[in-house]
């Protein structure tokens, strides 16, 4: 081609090595190297530095002939006497650069770090995800704040601008590599006390994008304080317009969001906890919509961040899902529960199945542990507990029957007697939306007297929050398994069940079970009233209340109800497990299930 020679390296009479660059040639301003393609000898060099030449132009005659070690130079990739050659310039720099995001870049910061019995960002996803598999979109971001920092601290002191983000494996030996792809996000708390600033939110929103278009799961490590206001490199005057929270929810319903808060997790940041489908929170975390400083800002008193949703305040009201002791704790979690949206495990352990036979007292108002028959169910070792501190009258889970992923939730007799209050029913209500829209079946274990009912209860809107049940449950795809083991009464048995005891995969009971329009005793009371309250108090009106209530307890016996085909069959309880595995194989795969509805943050 037509060029012009930049450089001639070599002279007549040189001897040169195979591969050695012989000249430059500069055309449409790339450059271009004349390689030697064998040892040789220099005969005639007929460029010289400057020389317009052109096409199929000699520039230089060679003769072969091997050349002495000493002589011409050393071929690319080798150093004099075999020695390893030296970094270029730029890759020595970026190796420098590299080295600055990482965590031994700032002994300082992490020997705070662990002196308050944490651990880093980074330290965090290196737990999580696989060893190797990780890689990090934007670690080369500072903050955006070069108008008020030299270039130098930005580098030092704002590593990848307070966020760690990419995409790793979360154990990909056991669900093969492209099931366990997982978004990873995390806030460094070591980084300007892990705000979001400009820079994160752009990376945020990168990976939300990817999390989307690829149908990954996310998890996001919340840690930080809202909102950064120091940022002065992009003009912005209130930031509102940042797609970021709307990203974040438009994933709610689509790939599994896990949120972990440990630390303080405030304003901006907190938001986005609240996206996640489920919060998995440390004993020394604080959650709050607004920290002390926006909280002393509105005017509303002064106060440490300790006091602002500690643990377990938030457990208690709903907000956590998952109270641990510490981090390494929570990402164990992590790790359990996106294992239940990746599908089947080949077979699980079964537990002892004739233990449920006495998991019912034979006193028909004695009260039990509902949790153990949850575990009786379950493959031994799957079961997680949802949202255990709050509306505890009804218990919710994630589990595995038969390595199946299912969701599970039982009455609890210890709490109002089995009773669905409001925090119950929104509970309950919103872990059917999560299974639905994961495709995860449902097992519903009951044992209620209904709803709660009485002016306390209706003072909550109590009217509004156990109508939740009936809708949320309408609109479901994935099957429901119901099994009454032991008061299958009135509206609350309904809304366990679906809405109804023909609105599910199978409803089956055990002998203890028992039925009826409201609870028995005041079915007794309010029908009998004035038979009853026409015999003198004491002994014979009691007698005559026993009797009645007897009866109407043969009347709404398990059997009677599978006689008329109100149920489907009343079983052994040892058979439980056994009619479950059986209904699960019918059900499609989670995959041919997935919604695209959202899931309800409360």
């Amino acid at each position: 081609m037509q060029s012009q020679v930049v450089q001639c390296l070599v002279r007549a009479g040189e001897a040169v090595r195979r591969d050695q660059v012989l000249l430059v040639l500069e055309a449409m301003k790339m450059e271009h190297e004349l390689r030697a393609t064998a040892d040789a000898t220099v005969r005639d060099c007929l460029a010289a530095d400057g020389d317009r030449v052109e096409a199929d132009q000699v520039l230089l005659r060679l003769e072969p002939g091997p050349a002495s070690p000493e002589d011409g130079h050393p071929a690319p990739g080798e150093g004099r006497d075999g020695q390893e050659p030296a970094l270029r310039d730029d890759l020595r720099r970026l190796q420098a650069r590299w080295a600055l995001t990482l965590d031994s870049a700032r002994p300082q910061a992490m020997a705070r770090r662990h002196a308050a019995g944490m651990r880093s960002a980074r330290e965090n996803i290196a737990d999580l995800c696989d060893e190797g598999s990780f890689i990090e979109y934007g670690a080369l971001a500072v903050a955006a704040q070069s108008q008020r920092r030299s270039e130098q601290e930005l580098l030092a002191q704002t590593p990848a601008d307070g966020m760690v983000t990419g995409i790793g494996s979360v154990d990909g030996m056991q669900w093969g590599e492209a099931a366990s792809r997982t978004v990873v996000m995390a806030y460094d708390a070591t980084v300007l006390a892990g705000t979001q600033g400009a820079r994160n939110h752009q990376k945020t929103d990168r990976l939300l994008g990817i999390a989307l278009a690829q149908r990954l799961p996310v998890v996001l490590f919340a840690e930080g304080g809202g909102g950064r206001p120091g940022d002065t490199d992009v003009p912005v005057v209130a930031g509102l317009h940042v797609p970021t929270f709307a990203a974040m929810a438009r994933l709610s319903g689509q790939v599994p969001l896990v949120g972990v808060a440990a630390g303080r997790c405030f304003a901006g940041n907190a938001a986005l906890l609240g996206c996640c489908d489920v919060i998995i929170a440390t004993a020394n975390s604080n959650i709050g919509l607004g920290g002390p400083a926006m909280i002393e800002g509105g005017g509303l008193g002064v106060y440490r961040p300790e006091e602002v949703g500690p643990s377990d305040v938030q457990s208690a009201n709903g907000v956590i899902d998952v109270l641990v002791p510490d981090e390494a704790a929570a990402v164990a979690v992590v790790r359990q529960y996106l294992g239940y949206f990746r599908g089947r495990l080949p077979g699980g352990q079964a537990p002892e199945v004739r233990r449920l036979r006495d998991a019912v007292p034979e006193n028909r108002v004695r009260s039990y542990d509902s949790r153990q028959v949850m575990e009786g169910v379950a493959d031994v070792g799957s079961l997680l507990m949802l949202r255990s501190g709050f509306g505890q009258g009804i218990h919710t889970a994630l589990a595995r029957i038969d390595g199946r992923p299912v969701g599970m939730m039982a009455s609890n007799p210890g709490h109002l007697g089995g009773a669905i209050d409001a925090p119950a029913a929104d509970k309950a209500a919103r872990f059917l939306q999560l299974c639905d829209a994961h495709g995860l079946p449902v097992v519903s274990l009951v044992d209620t007297p209904g709803f709660m009912v009485g002016p306390a209860s209706e003072a909550q809107a109590h009217v509004r929050h156990a109508s939740r049940l009936f809708v949320v449950a309408a609109s479901m795809r994935v099957p429901v398994f119901t099994v009454v083991l032991r008061k299958g009464y009135g509206l609350g048995a309904m809304g366990m069940a679906a809405g109804g005891f023909h609105a599910t995969s199978f409803t089956i009971a055990w002998p203890s079970a028992e039925f009826g329009a409201m609870g028995l005793e005041g079915a007794v009371r309010l029908g009998f009233r004035k038979e009853l309250e026409a015999l003198p108090e004491g002994s014979a009106r009691q007698a005559r209340f026993d009797e009645l209530l007897r009866q109407h307890v043969e009347k709404g016996s398990a059997e009677r109800m599978a006689a008329c085909l109100e149920i489907d069959a009343v079983i052994d309880p040892a058979q439980t497990r056994d009619w479950l595995v059986r209904g699960l194989q019918a059900c499609p795969e989670p995959s041919v299930l997935a919604s695209r509805r959202f899931i309800d943050p409360w």
